[in-house]
């Protein structure tokens, strides 16, 4: 992680039903965080699906749904699991403290607030929050290329997949080889490959705009990438943009055929996910394109709809 992604601010989501507890813990906590609020459970579970906040503060005795019910349901949903919980509450029996931990909260904020106590408990968490997050980074980067690596690939690919499908909106999978790799290694060099393979994802990472789309390192000289809410001709005409930018850095590859550049072949394709539709099915599609590419001459992209989908 990069030192300006460390000196971000992070975001911290209040949750109570009282304006004037919000108030008072926005104060305490401005100069370290940036603060957004909800007055209800059902607001803050929404707030917390479309923030992904770094850390809730969540009163315990609210109206209509009780802190300890929005925890369940953060808790329970995979896209907040992770979010930690610290209950905001006047509650003070070892019972209540006990149920809440249980429930999967980190910590207790006792009313009335005390604002050193707060700043201080808020700022230990959000620190580690940020070495957690720092060390995951670490984890799913790929050592060579500097990209993601598979393992964040497949997470990222599994968390879009099921927005897509409660949204209910197209998703395009696009699976990358650099032709003839092996044939590039055996004529100038491990060394020089693993250069190669670095030149062309840092080409391929610069074209990802969006912060939604993720490229990462396949394995060896593949990589795949996933477009959310991309249907299938936009993907096919961002595909064939990277492979045009490939193309314009002219990388010497003698051993390519008639190219004698370094080039790249492509499967492609879109589907809306529906519960009749397996996540690893659509994954070995996009590979079949990739393959067809590469069979038919490469230097190629081969985009398809997923049978059956829209």
């Amino acid at each position: 992680m990069s030192d300006q992604a460390s000196s971000e601010k992070q975001t911290v989501l209040v949750v109570d039903d009282a304006i004037s507890n919000i108030k008072m813990l926005g104060e305490i906590l401005r100069e370290d965080c940036d603060i957004s609020f909800a007055t209800n459970g059902k607001s803050a579970l929404s707030q917390a699906l479309k923030l992904t906040p770094d850390l809730i503060l969540l009163d315990v005795v609210m109206p209509d749904m009780d802190g300890y019910e929005v925890c369940q349901h953060l808790k329970q949903n995979p896209a907040t699991t992770d979010i930690p919980v610290i209950f905001i509450t006047a509650l003070d029996s070892i019972e209540d403290e006990e149920k809440g931990l249980e429930m999967g909260a980190i910590d207790y904020i006792a009313k009335p607030f005390h604002p050193p106590i707060v700043k201080m408990r808020v700022r230990n968490h959000l620190e580690l929050v940020r070495h957690r997050k720092k060390l995951n980074m670490l984890s799913t980067t790929d050592g060579l290329t500097g990209i993601a690596n598979r393992r964040r690939f497949d997470d990222l690919l599994h968390k879009e997949w099921r927005r897509a499908l409660r949204e209910e909106e197209p998703l395009s999978i696009l699976m990358i080889d650099i032709d003839n790799f092996k044939r590039y290694n055996d004529l100038y060099g491990h060394l020089k490959g693993d250069e190669c393979l670095k030149h062309v994802a840092t080409i391929l990472q610069n074209r990802f705009k969006r912060e939604t789309d993720i490229l990462a390192r396949y394995g060896g000289e593949e990589f795949a990438a996933v477009l959310p809410n991309t249907e299938l001709a936009g993907a096919q005409q961002f595909a064939l943009q990277l492979m045009e930018a490939i193309e314009k850095e002219s990388i010497v590859h003698e051993n390519n055929g008639e190219f004698n550049i370094v080039t790249l072949s492509m499967g492609v394709t879109a589907l809306i996910p529906d519960n009749n539709i397996e996540l690893s099915d659509a994954l070995s599609f996009s590979d079949g394109c990739l393959y067809e590419a590469k069979n038919a001459g490469r230097n190629q992209c081969i985009a398809r709809l997923f049978p059956g989908s829209q």
